[in-house]
């Protein structure tokens, strides 16, 4: 089968979507498919304001048009709603193509923490953009109900997984600070709430790895935390071993594939009861939820390492890349049939 996925969020960005959309590909080539991405390196391009990593393709309708028509996909799934995103929904809906997409981030919680724009007008926008679509996928099931009061009529679910091994137990000598060591990865911006985390009075050491806007200024006001910038999946992981929590403070992510990471490393988490750590954490003793960020972290402290490890290793991207085939629809009307017959046995 010949798939085609268009996406504004692509590499050099390091992120959840971006880390998703490449497993996906991944897992696709294992399965025989024929993937093609539609990416902002295809086009010229400006930086996102307040968010210069995504690259905002300009005027791209004729340069999405002509990559589906070369490509003739048998599935088409489109992942983000930024300029690419809008084109190709534009051509599929002008040539009456079916398609797919996903929600991966809580864009009206971003857009609305960085420049006030009222929560129920960005999901009006968002609603009447996945509305054509056949499926509309999501990663977990606290999120599909959110939608679903929100008027989504067409969601599906669509998991998220872990590498158990890149991210695995081992040597905890990464970082010889002062023990306790607490832990954020992502990126240091404002709807991230990053500032939960470090105006909070733990014991031990805080670090951040990861990179954005607030960066420096943050650095300024926290000179008692210690930054490490962006690293690779396995300098990753050795932070993630030898931290002894690891804190998630976002309040707008729908999934937060780090959580996963970090116990796939056996270090538990702490996080607010919010979407995303509801599904990831739940009840699982994995973790802590509170609505006191600080006493989850204390409390997340407790936590054997091994639950966290032995918990982690329940998330599949396998199971993932599965859903997301099955979620897939024929760009035109075929028989039932079509979808077991393109997928490899």
């Amino acid at each position: 089968m010949k798939v085609m996925i268009v996406t504004d969020a692509w590499l050099p960005q390091v992120n959840g979507v971006v880390t998703t959309l490449a497993k996906i590909s991944e897992g696709l080539d294992q399965l025989g498919h024929d993937v093609r991405f539609v990416t902002p390196q295809l086009f010229k391009s400006i930086p996102c304001p307040t968010y210069p990593e995504i690259r905002l393709s300009l005027l791209p309708y004729a340069g999405v048009s002509r990559e589906i028509e070369a490509f003739a996909p048998d599935a088409l799934h489109i992942a983000t709603e930024g300029p690419l995103g809008l084109a190709a929904r534009r051509y599929c809906l002008k040539r009456k193509i079916a398609f797919t997409s996903a929600f991966h981030t809580r864009f009206a919680e971003y857009v609305h923490a960085r420049i006030r724009i009222p929560v129920d007008l960005t999901y009006r926008w968002l609603r009447n953009f996945h509305a054509p679509s056949r499926a509309l996928m999501v990663p977990t099931p606290s999120v599909q109900r959110n939608l679903e009061a929100r008027g989504f009529t067409n969601t599906v679910a669509w998991t998220r997984g872990v590498d158990t091994a890149t991210f695995s137990p081992g040597a905890r000598d990464a970082l010889v600070n002062r023990r306790p060591i607490f832990l954020y990865v992502g990126r240091v911006a404002v709807e991230k709430n990053i500032e939960a985390f470090l105006k909070i009075d733990l014991p031990g050491t805080k670090w951040v790895v990861g990179e954005g806007p607030m960066r420096a200024k943050l650095e300024r006001r926290y000179p008692h935390v210690h930054f490490a910038g962006i690293k690779t999946p396995a300098e990753l992981a050795r932070y993630y071993r030898a931290a002894d929590v690891f804190v998630f403070p976002s309040l707008t992510d729908t999934f937060g594939l780090v959580m996963l990471e970090a116990l796939a490393c056996g270090t538990p988490v702490a996080a607010f009861p919010v979407l995303g750590p509801i599904d990831v954490i739940g009840d699982s003793g994995a973790g802590v939820l509170h609505e006191d960020l600080g006493i989850a972290c204390v409390q997340a402290l407790d936590i054997p390492r091994e639950k966290a490890r032995g918990y982690a290793e329940q998330f599949s991207w396998q199971a993932s890349i599965d859903q997301f085939v099955r979620h897939l629809t024929p760009v035109a009307a075929r028989s039932a049939a079509w979808l077991l017959i393109s997928t490899p046995s």
